[in-house]
């Protein structure tokens, strides 16, 4: 059967994904944190932005191209980076780096991904965006720099919205430990999940291979700790201009929300700012990320990226009609995985491209530029 016909949309994908998953690696996946009440900001903040339609403009083929950073992308997506993304399906980082890097999309990897800049670089023709969790160790931090410098990742990427580790109860709460412990009642999930199983029996069980080659195995965690604390820091402005220093590419500065902060990230250096909340995934008093959008844009010329909530084509044209330049999506790509292994990111790439064009002909805008003369007024 045509995946279309079975997986017309994100959520069919994201069902499928839940029953392929074990259920503690689709919490991890699928959860935020506190009681979750920004991913219903995202969701309903999103569903409220209105666009107009608009008639009589004849056949048009739209132009869904970016440049950024001095490259073109035919789409304005990408795939963000997401910690231990080979637990949601078995070597995930390379499956999407390499889909990513055939659509021309850009790709970006975790310092706690369960691989490497060297084991994704060959994947990724330049397309590469490294994101850094800020290590204490300044010789530590120069040596992540060159690996992924050498791998050839050419944007940087420092998440400054994880000043400390957040809770995430629903997590904790399925058995999930870092790294991960089959228990037995873990090991009943796996066993109802034959295509995980073997994929993860064949390449061993993810960890994170970045920090392991610089703190060794990280053995007894709980699950609210995040391994890579035990080597970064806090980062803070005099860190933000020592990586700038550091860093003769385009450095990108994500989770940003308040407008205030734009001049001193300019100041800095940022090449970009990208407004994100973490999905939810740390701080449940959160605003959400499209009612901020607006006033970041207001307040920079810089490249204004955007994730968080997005579930389809029209989300990404709503970010966008906002002053969003481009959009990185971190769940979407491992529902798309978990559903169909390999033949997952594939296919959302297909069903975004189609979303996207079915909607902008309807609004009759034949560029992403003429998204925000389609806006409703608020």
């Amino acid at each position: 059967m045509d995946l279309f016909q079975r997986y017309p949309a994100l959520s069919d994908l994201k069902a499928q994904a839940r029953r392929r998953m074990p259920w503690f690696v689709f919490e991890y996946l699928d959860s935020a944190t506190g009681s979750e009440s920004v991913l219903r900001r995202n969701r309903a903040d999103l569903d409220s932005v209105l666009l107009m339609p608009s008639i009589l403009h004849g056949e048009f083929q739209p132009d869904m191209s970016v440049s950024l950073f001095g490259k073109t992308h035919a789409l304005p997506f990408g795939v963000s980076p997401v910690g231990m993304s080979g637990l949601f399906w078995p070597d995930a980082e390379r499956i999407l780096a390499r889909n990513a890097t055939k659509a021309g999309l850009p790709y970006g990897l975790s310092t706690v991904a369960s691989r490497t800049p060297e084991d994704v670089g060959p994947h990724l023709d330049g397309n590469g965006w490294f994101q850094i969790y800020p290590p204490r160790d300044t010789g530590i931090r120069a040596d992540m720099l060159k690996r992924a410098r050498d791998a050839g990742f050419s944007a940087l990427v420092l998440t400054v919205d994880v000043p400390v580790a957040s809770r995430r109860e629903r997590q904790t709460r399925s058995g999930l430990t870092s790294p991960p412990r089959l228990t037995p009642r873990l090991l009943a999930q796996v066993a109802r999940c034959p295509a995980w199983a073997l994929g993860t029996a064949r390449l061993g069980m993810p960890r994170m291979r970045l920090i392991d080659g610089y703190a060794g195995q990280l053995t007894g965690l709980s699950s609210t700790e995040h391994a890579g604390y035990m080597l970064r820091t806090s980062p803070d402005m005099e860190y933000l201009k020592a990586l700038r220093d550091a860093w003769d590419g385009p450095l990108i500065v994500k989770g940003v929300l308040d407008a205030r902060d734009v001049p001193m990230l300019e100041k800095a250096g940022a090449d970009a700012v990208w407004v994100s909340n973490h999905a939810g995934r740390q701080f449940d008093g959160a605003p959400s990320t499209i009612s901020m959008l607006p006033g970041i844009r207001a307040a920079t010329k810089l490249p204004v990226i955007f994730d968080s909530g997005i579930e389809g084509g029209l989300d990404i044209l709503r970010a966008i009609a906002l002053g969003a330049d481009f959009v990185m999506m971190g769940r979407p790509w491992h529902y798309a995985l978990g559903a169909l292994g390999e033949a997952g990111p594939a296919h959302l790439i297909e069903m975004l491209k189609k979303d996207i064009a079915s909607n902008m002909g309807q609004l009759g805008t034949h560029a992403l530029r003429d998204l925000p003369g389609r806006l409703m007024p608020a």
